[in-house]
């Protein structure tokens, strides 16, 4: 890999940077709040790869430029100086000399051998370092889907310490938590801030091995990398078909009833439906709400 290739990848990886930064494709990989971050690595990535172009034609010119020179320092009589002589020592028939260089040549010999500077042999670097093309190909082209139910069900709960506290409730009938809030809420409170008062919040649905239904969050610390989920049980008026990763609003109220996550022992609580109804997909898949 020369280093015009080394730029192009550069440059390659940079702009594709770019356009996940710039679209909501960048929720699928990190939080939002790191899209200046993810913007700012796309902008060096193709800085580097411009610069990296340019000094390799400096360079280049640079080579040329003293090429001529050297060439241009070679004195004409020392390049004809010696076929002259090669064909006086064939007419006499005389053997050539021991090899050696005329007198004439020598400074020319001289100044080559002092400025090996001017005749460079070009490194490559190793061929394994084409491998970093794989990683950009994956970027260019595949988009990856949120996580969904798989991985949910192949992950504990992020239901492990209990919170120091909980905000109080707005006024009304009807209280939108997310997901994460309720189930902290039912798992630690009790149910305190929850009694009398109906909840609405959203999810994908994950069926378990015993058939339970959950709405299930994943929630971000950082990056998709390290998102677990936060489970909620489903009760009482639950849709009689539950299509695994499909998206439901529900609304419900507060029951007592939790569960045993199987994977970690963590606690899954639960919500008893009062209604229930599909919805598309958020902008951004993931809680960001969690800080666990």
């Amino acid at each position: 890999m020369n280093r015009q290739a080394q730029a192009a990848v550069l440059l390659l990886t940079g702009g594709a940077i770019l356009h996940v930064g710039l679209t909501d494709l960048h929720l699928r990989y990190v939080k939002a709040g790191l899209q200046p971050l993810l913007l700012a690595a796309g902008a060096v990535l193709i800085a580097t790869a411009v610069a990296t172009v340019w000094y390799e034609r400096k360079d280049s010119r640079t080579r040329t430029a003293h090429a001529d020179t050297s060439a241009a320092r070679t004195p004409a009589s020392a390049l004809g100086a010696g076929d002259e002589d090669d064909k006086g020592r064939e007419g006499d028939g005389e053997p050539d000399p021991a090899p050696c260089r005329d007198r004439e040549d020598e400074p020319a010999h001289a100044e080559r051998e002092a400025e090996p500077h001017l005749h460079p042999h070009p490194h490559r670097e190793p061929r394994i370092a084409w491998l970093l093309v794989l990683p950009l190909l994956a970027l260019i082209l595949v988009s990856p889907p949120a996580l969904g139910s798989y991985s949910a069900l192949r992950a504990g709960t992020a239901l492990q310490e209990q919170p120091w506290g909980f905000a109080d409730l707005p006024p009304g009938d009807t209280v939108r938590l997310s997901l994460v809030d309720y189930a902290g809420r039912a798992a630690y409170d009790h149910g305190r801030s929850l009694d009398g008062r109906r909840i609405k919040t959203a999810g994908f649905v994950a069926v378990g091995r015993d058939g339970t239904p959950y709405l299930v969050r994943m929630a971000l610390s950082c990056c998709a990398a390290d998102a677990v989920p936060v489970k909620i049980g489903l009760t009482g008026r639950t849709p009689p078909v539950l299509q695994p990763d499909t998206w439901l609003e529900v609304t419900g109220t507060y029951t007592a009833k939790r569960t045993k996550d199987p994977v970690n022992n963590g606690i899954i609580p639960f919500l008893d439906v009062t209604a229930a109804k599909p919805v598309a997909a958020p902008r951004d898949p993931y809680d960001e709400s969690w800080n666990g």
